[in-house]
């Protein structure tokens, strides 16, 4: 089942993240990156497909330069309601860290191919229509497979060159750091709740 590993490595009674079922959003595609401070920072680029957030752990985060591969992960699918979760995972848990949703918005691919049939190809080109991030991207799968690649997976996140390209563009700058849902930084989601625990 598609969210069987996902739920294999979360305990919903300790954690605050959705445990969620498969399910589309409708006629628009969703995707977000959330931007999580887990013992290395990184960015979650997550795309619905098949009912699911598919999702690739970006370490340096995505970028609007076009000049600038950045290396991507494949993480285990997440369940759609996870494209609303900013909290804090408690330490002694999978992927332990503050989380905040650092950009939202939806997509379509490119071509013919569906989204499905794309990743099964391994090539994925899409539109994003998001706050921060907007136009054409491209996921490239690095290596032979067949079928869905699976996690661990090791992939190319590379923005094309468009209307929306811009080199001078970061996603650590501080004018695109706050969360898209609720205008807070990592360290405002994670001193929130440590002054909630002192309170206690």
């Amino acid at each position: 089942m598609p969210l069987d590993n996902y739920r294999k490595k979360r305990s919903f009674d300790q954690t605050p993240e959705p445990a969620g079922r498969v399910r589309s959003t409708g006629r628009k595609r969703m995707f977000v990156v959330q931007k999580h401070a887990a013992s290395h920072l990184h960015y979650d680029f997550r795309l619905e497909i098949g009912g699911v957030l598919v999702s690739w752990a970006v370490p340096k985060g995505p970028t609007l330069d076009p000049s600038s591969k950045r290396f991507a992960t494949m993480t285990e699918d997440h369940p759609i309601e996870y494209a609303e979760f900013e909290g804090v995972i408690p330490e002694g848990h999978y992927g332990a860290g503050t989380v905040i949703v650092w950009d939202k918005g939806n997509f379509e691919s490119e071509g013919d191919r569906s989204p499905e049939e794309q990743l099964a190809k391994g090539e994925l080109k899409i539109l994003l229509e998001g706050k921060k991030l907007r136009g054409a991207f491209v996921l490239v799968h690095m290596g032979r497979h067949q079928g869905k690649p699976g996690e661990k997976s090791r992939w190319l996140l590379i923005k094309r060159k468009d209307q929306w390209a811009n080199s001078q563009w970061k996603a650590e700058a501080p004018r695109v750091a706050r969360s898209v849902l609720t205008g807070r930084t990592l360290e405002e989601i994670g001193g929130a709740r440590r002054s909630r625990k002192k309170a206690a």
